[in-house]
């Protein structure tokens, strides 16, 4: 057996989507999504998220959809997306499902249940919202959701956030 320096299931560099590189070169916040509903939770990582401000705001977000997320928040209609800092990237792994979390995600962290979904212990800022319409629509390979923003607890600024950037994490230095 050898040990190489390439990826071993990499599509050579001709044959990727040019979409999908030109979004890498896009600096993306790493957000954990998470619903609960009926006594189950989902959570899922997402990097396609958008703030939109105003009388009420809203989250729109990309969602893989044969997520058990998807599934939680059409059930749920509420989810809970927090911003993850340097001290969560094994929480963003796990949820992104590229690292082993022995018994479920959730097992990686203590955890705040709210009326919109779970918050991980330790994060400086969380937003609660509801789902504004019934099925997401599909574009591209992704679901967009949009949730009406409800609550939004800032906690902290000295925790530098962590943003995704052509396939590996990037930390930002607070101000």
């Amino acid at each position: 057996m050898s040990i190489h320096g390439e990826h071993p299931f990499l599509p050579a560099e001709a044959d990727r989507s040019p979409v999908r590189r030109f979004r890498g070169r896009l600096a993306s916040p790493v957000s954990l999504w998470t619903a609960q509903y009926a006594g189950k939770r989902a959570g899922l990582t997402v990097s396609s998220v958008l703030v939109a401000d105003g009388e009420p705001g809203y989250l729109l977000g990309l969602l893989d959809p044969d997520s058990d997320l998807c599934e939680m928040l059409l059930k749920a209609k509420t989810a809970a997306v927090t911003l993850l800092g340097e001290p969560h990237r094994q929480l963003a792994d796990a949820f992104g499902y590229v690292a082993p979390a022995p018994g479920g995600p959730f097992r990686l962290s203590e955890w705040t249940d709210t009326e919109w979904g779970p918050v991980p212990a330790g994060v400086t800022a969380w937003a609660g919202g509801r789902l504004t319409s019934g099925e997401p629509r599909e574009i591209g390979w992704a679901v967009q959701v949009q949730l009406e923003i409800e609550h939004v607890e800032l906690l902290a600024d000295d925790v530098a956030p962590v943003v995704h950037r052509r396939g590996r994490y990037a930390v930002v230095a607070p101000d």
